[in-house]
């Protein structure tokens, strides 16, 4: 590997500072479990990491509407969090199925954003409870939805100089059910060949839902809500034949690759299987 510096600031205001001094030199690193694999793999190389541990204001878990949770809130911290499993159980699960236990433990949820993957496995939960991002610089700062935060592969909305700074999730409406499925070669610690979330929101006297969202991680150049999927099932009362179309529509809408753990023709086809499952799974 290239040899590069690695500074541990003690405050927010020090990490911007040091951005604005080193520019497209410096990266910084939360984890480290994604930064060290690419740095060995030549993907980056930095003169510098800026280690965001221990920074204040960066680890917290809190809101009694708005829930804020910080950059570098770990993975195990949200799989176990009693808050984010009552409330948002599809991310507390789909990070509780991210790497090992001793992955999660240090791996973050912002790094696992600014990484940005296609089959980032927390991006498909938070794009159907419809995440913003709060991100801050020297100039100021700004709340982006998720959805406009991911550019591409390895590419966000992110600044040079910026820093994400914490996910912000508004409440689901009343009655919302949802469900997160995850297809890998393996039953544990291996990327999604193709992972699926899903929530809706029935009417509880009628049965009619009300309002869906549906995400795709790893069929696209980025992790996609499926508004055409969502369009076909959202007031009505659901049943085989749109439940059906739903899947068929999504499976049209993605565009998957192929690589060494899929082609892009079973990733299509898993597309359509799980998000029929997802479906059904969150009207029972």
């Amino acid at each position: 590997m290239k040899k590069f510096d690695y500074l541990k600031p003690q405050s927010l205001e020090e990490v911007l500072s040091l951005l604005n001094q080193f520019g497209t030199k410096a990266k910084l690193i939360g984890g480290g479990t994604d930064a060290i694999v690419m740095q060995r793999q030549n993907k980056i190389s930095p003169d510098l990491f800026i280690s965001l541990r221990g920074i204040p204001g960066l680890d917290h878990i809190e809101g009694n509407g708005l829930l804020k949770i910080g950059a570098m809130v770990t993975h195990r911290a949200i799989e176990q969090s009693p808050l984010i499993r009552e409330r948002f159980p599809l991310l507390s699960e789909a990070s509780g199925l991210l790497g090992s236990v001793q992955i999660r433990n240090v791996a973050t949820l912002g790094g696992n954003l600014c990484t940005a993957s296609p089959s980032a496995e927390t991006a498909p939960p938070l794009l159907v409870y419809e995440a913003e991002v709060h991100l801050i610089s020297q100039k100021g700062e700004r709340r982006i939805p998720l959805e406009s935060f991911f550019l591409g592969p390895g590419e966000t909305a992110l600044e040079q100089k910026e820093v994400l700074k914490e996910i912000l999730l508004q409440p689901p409406p009343p009655n919302s059910r949802g469900a997160y499925l995850k297809l890998g070669r393996r039953k544990a610690m291996d990327l999604a060949v193709v992972n699926v979330a899903v929530l809706l929101t029935l009417n509880p006297k009628t049965g009619i839902c009300e309002r869906a969202r549906i995400a795709l991680g790893a069929v696209a150049p980025t992790p996609i809500r499926v508004r055409e999927a969502e369009n076909i099932i959202e007031g009505n009362q659901l049943n085989d034949e749109l439940i059906r179309k739903a899947g068929e529509m999504a499976k049209h809408t993605c565009s998957p690759i192929s690589d060494i753990r899929a082609s892009s023709e079973y990733r299509r086809e898993m597309v359509g299987v799980l998000v029929e499952k997802a479906i059904r799974q969150s009207l029972t």
